[in-house]
């Protein structure tokens, strides 16, 4: 009989903007925000499950396949600055001498993002596989998940003998990805080969052009799955623009049974990226443009994606260029958010409901030529900031958003309610709405500080989206971004701007 196959699984997340405000220190990855706290040994499996992560499809999907697992250590941080270098010499010793602990052990599955830059390390996934393969040695085999944006160097293809990635922008298949890794491990377990081939694509792509659902990632994600009919991996990441360095952009990864196949699929995968340079659509409206559409009355809501105040990207989810120009433009039916201000949340919650109380909202991060609205708020309801997502991304997870509040703006021709929180989250799911009581689809336009992923629970109720052009900590024009260590050139693409766009 066979014996059984003992994996050890981990996870270490982080995505990092360079250009952002503050770092990711210890604390950060020890407390629960968008997704949970720091999970140790057995809460890895049991505070992850049923959830849309990818360390959770792989365990599910290593229990079905017979592997005994053994969970070490998981942790994330909100995206933000630099990981600095206590927190992650912390997390890599905690999680390798967990390793070690574990004893004999036939493989490693990580779930990592692949775009970690601490104060000491550009590539810090690279650096995180180097010692994870000093621990384990070649032997053993090391598979890992990475996100889509993530930023592929050769030292992470080299220390890894599989890197699977998501598919979907929005992230709708990260439980798929982590599960993918599993058949892999299986056939490097039962003794296959796998030949690599890694290539970058030569031009960098913004983050609100990356949507999977439009052209022309809708085509050029179709080749994985044509691949896979030939017995050949491949695996492709956009990249994170505001990660700085050298690696920083989109690639190929192919994996098959002679290095010849692997090299042209991958060679295949970016002369597509190549033909289709020009399809792609880095438009965004300006502040003028967008309140002009707000006026505009339609069926559904117009939803407006505040692009360079993500805090899934780094941004600071406090910057005001919008609001105030809806109030200045005195735009009716509003519903905006998430605002990270914990002094108005704070203050609102002193106040109670139904109180009316003068706030100075946003711009608390000292991001540079940014200042508060300074207006008066009714307070529309409190909460306590758990919120359990509804929308098919995050389904199944609860948001840590710390006091919480709705406010509506009153005493200006502007009509507009909002919520501000005490932890910073990327506005994503109806949920941040609705569970403080605010209906989405009972305003004209709704808000939100997001790039991309709120596509997945607010389109459906869109009878148009758009990208606004608002300052923030997340540049989307790449041109604008003050790189030192890019060897990427930008994309040649519409980078003007447009009227609007769809919800296609």
């Amino acid at each position: 009989m066979m014996a059984t196959k003992r994996i050890a699984i981990a996870g270490f997340q982080h995505e990092t903007n360079c250009f952002g405000v503050t770092q990711a220190g210890l604390h950060e990855f020890e407390m629960a925000d968008s997704w949970p706290s720091m999970l140790h040994g057995a809460q890895v499996i049991s505070e992850t499950f049923g959830m849309n992560l990818p360390i959770a499809g792989f365990a599910k999907a290593a229990a079905a396949a017979g592997f005994e697992v053994a969970p070490t250590l998981w942790c994330s941080a909100e995206p933000s600055a630099h990981v600095t270098d206590h927190a992650f010499e912390t997390i890599c010793e905690m999680l390798l001498d967990r390793i070690r602990v574990v004893g004999d052990i036939d493989g490693v599955y990580l779930d990592l993002h692949g775009a970690m830059v601490t104060e000491s390390f550009a590539d810090g996934e690279g650096e995180l596989l180097r010692r994870v393969r000093e621990v384990v040695g070649f032997e053993v085999p090391v598979v890992a998940s990475l996100d889509l944006h993530a930023n592929i160097s050769a030292e992470m293809v080299d220390n890894a003998d599989y890197l699977s990635v998501f598919r979907t922008y929005p992230h709708l298949d990260m439980a798929e990805t982590g599960a993918r890794c599993v058949p892999v491990l299986q056939r490097l377990l039962a003794g296959e080969t796998l030949y690599k081939a890694f290539q970058p694509v030569p031009y960098l792509i913004p983050l609100h052009a990356q949507h999977t659902g439009s052209k022309p990632f809708s085509e050029i994600y179709q080749l994985p799955k044509r691949f896979e009919k030939q017995e050949i991996l491949a695996e492709i990441a956009l990249g994170f623009t505001a990660a700085d360095f050298s690696d920083t952009g989109p690639s190929c990864l192919a994996y098959a049974a002679t290095a010849q196949k692997a090299a042209a699929a991958a060679e295949e995968v970016v002369h597509l990226f190549v033909s289709r340079e020009a399809d792609l659509d880095c438009s965004m409206l300006s502040l003028e443009e967008t309140v002009s559409i707000c006026r505009e009355r339609r069926g559904k809501p117009i939803v407006v994606a505040d692009v360079q105040d993500n805090a899934g990207a780094g941004g600071t989810s406090d910057t005001t260029g919008l609001l105030a120009a809806l109030i200045e433009g005195g735009t009716k039916s509003v519903l905006m958010g998430l605002f990270h201000d914990p002094e108005s949340a704070k203050q609102a919650h002193k106040a109670g409901e139904g109180a009316r109380i003068k706030l100075a909202v946003g711009a608390k991060s000292n991001l540079a030529g940014h200042v508060p609205v300074k207006a008066e708020f009714e307070v529309l309801a409190l909460g306590d900031g758990l919120c359990r997502y509804t929308g098919k991304m995050y389904g199944g997870g609860v948001a840590t958003l710390g006091e919480t509040a709705a406010l509506r703006l009153i005493g200006h021709e502007a009509s507009i309610d909002l919520v501000v929180t005490s932890i910073r989250n990327q506005c994503l799911d109806r949920a941040h709405f609705t569970h403080i009581g605010l209906d989405p689809t009972n305003y004209a336009v709704i808000c939100v500080k997001s790039t991309v992923h709120f596509r997945a629970d607010f389109e459906p109720i869109a009878g148009n989206i758009c990208s606004v052009s608002s300052p923030g900590a997340f540049l989307c024009n790449l041109k604008e971004i003050p790189y030192t260590c890019i060897t990427r050139r930008l994309a040649n693409t519409r980078c003007g701007t447009v009227a609007s766009t769809g919800t296609g």
